[in-house]
């Protein structure tokens, strides 16, 4: 059994000194924070809606974000009578008024659209949501976050500090934000975390302990069962599960970085030294060392936000290992990478090539009419090598279609399940590289992902 010493408190100061805010910096957020909410009420009166509440949500109306990062969730509050196209109309066009200020636009879009600017530096989500009486008669999913913020922003003050080391942890261990791309734990997650066990320390203690089926409900008040590896009721819906995106990898990824932070507390469970990107000549030795067969698909990057990307990327990711599987190629590993203008699906394979005979067994003698139908069949039929009996079985052994898993995939891969935009962008092309030819790809950010793959 495993002796945990516990988490040195100077080794938790020398964290939050580098990622709590300072005061200047906490000044120039409220300030900005300050002119938004004057602008979006401006905005308002200028296009005469009427109605209309600003609230700030989000860790930086909590008080429970990383220094250094600039992020500020505005809502734009209307009554519940709202029409949804009422809600998407007036709400762009207030959020609209306010970028004229800022720096840059982009129209987003989750259950209805929003507009994420960035103003003086700062990235900033202007959300059109309705202020319903209780999170459980949301009328849109972005409802619920201000109930969020209501329910966080008593319990959590004091301990502030406790969600920034969780925060910063689980970035440290690759496994914070809930986008479809990292399916890990949000913001929002680790403040209930803490709430629920009192501290950072308390939290990984217990993790360390995490079994898939995990349960936490503060308020007791769970309505329906969940099958996720972690559920945490949220403690404003009774029928929601908070931990909903976590993938089964990353919660025992989690776990994992609990454990060996309480073996060795190290300030690089915080801040992992950056990954260098591959070189070259690296590549070729690490090739030549794992003597595996590695496939790369690369094609354009579709033009979608990662929320949608991700899903069909990971998709066709289990649709193409699937295709090998079943014309008996052995996937060792499988991932995906996407940057701006290249995407790949990344393959390990035993071998990339298999034997150009295989055998196919039939049923047994004895079957009668299914036994002949078989034999009559694979007799007559071309690419047949010979036929024999093995255990009481008829066995001819014929030519494989697919030799080679290069092959396999140009020939097959519109035919698998790969998602909308991923599928139209396939289909307009796409390149199979094997082995060293995986050097072609030059961006920084995929060699770096390479050298966590090999």
């Amino acid at each position: 059994m495993e002796t945990y010493t516990g988490i040195p408190e100077e080794l938790k100061l020398a964290v939050l000194e580098r990622i709590k805010p300072t005061e200047p910096e906490r000044e120039k957020l409220l300030s900005i924070q300050e002119e938004l909410a004057s602008q979006v009420k401006m905005a308002a009166e200028k296009l005469s809606v009427l109605g209309v509440l600003v609230k700030m949500v989000g860790s930086a109306a909590r008080g429970t974000w990383l220094s250094g990062t600039h992020d500020i969730d505005v809502f734009i509050s209307f009554p519940e009578e709202t029409s949804r196209k009422e809600l998407e109309t007036l709400g762009m066009a207030i959020a609209r008024e306010v970028a004229k200020h800022s720096e840059h636009a982009e129209d987003r879009h989750a259950e209805h659209p929003y507009l994420n600017i960035i103003y003086k530096g700062f990235d900033v989500d202007l959300v059109p949501c309705f202020r319903v009486p209780s999170a459980s008669q949301i009328k849109s999913a972005v409802d619920r976050t201000p109930f969020h913020n209501d329910f966080v922003k008593p319990r959590i003050k004091g301990h502030e500090d406790e969600v920034l080391l969780l925060k910063q942890f689980m970035r440290g261990g690759r496994v914070y934000g809930s986008e479809l791309k990292t399916q890990g734990f949000s913001g929002y997650l680790t403040e209930l975390l803490v709430i629920h066990y009192g501290s950072f320390e308390n939290t990984v203690c217990a993790a360390c302990s995490w079994k898939p089926g995990e349960k936490i409900d503060i308020m007791q008040h769970s309505e329906i069962e969940h099958e996720e590896p972690l559920v945490v009721v949220d403690p404003t819906d009774p029928r929601r599960n908070v931990a909903a995106a976590l993938s089964l990898d990353k919660f025992c990824m989690f776990i994992d970085h609990c454990r060996e932070l309480l073996k060795n507390p190290e300030l690089s469970f915080f801040f992992p030294v950056p990954l260098l990107p591959l070189e070259d000549s690296e590549i070729l030795e690490r090739l030549e060392n794992r003597k595996s067969t590695q496939l790369t698909i690369v094609f354009k990057t579709p033009d979608v936000v990662e929320d949608v990307l991700f899903p069909q990327l990971y998709k066709m990711e289990q649709a193409v290992a699937t295709l090998l599987k079943e014309y008996e190629f052995t996937v060792i590993k499988t991932g995906v990478w996407s940057g701006k203008t290249e995407t790949a699906v990344m393959l390990e394979l035993i071998s990339g090539t298999l034997p150009h005979v295989k055998k196919h067994i039939g049923p047994p003698v004895w079957v009668k009419v299914h036994a002949e139908k078989f034999k009559e069949k694979y007799q007559a039929a071309d690419g047949v090598f010979g036929g024999y009996i093995e255990n009481g079985k008829y066995v001819f052994e014929i030519r494989r279609k697919y030799p080679t898993a290069k092959g396999l995939i140009e020939d097959r891969l519109m035919s698998c399940s790969l998602g909308k935009q991923v599928h139209q962008s396939v289909n307009e092309g796409f390149e199979i590289i094997e082995n060293a030819g995986i050097c072609r790809l030059e961006d920084p950010n995929f060699r770096v992902f390479l050298r966590k793959w090999v």
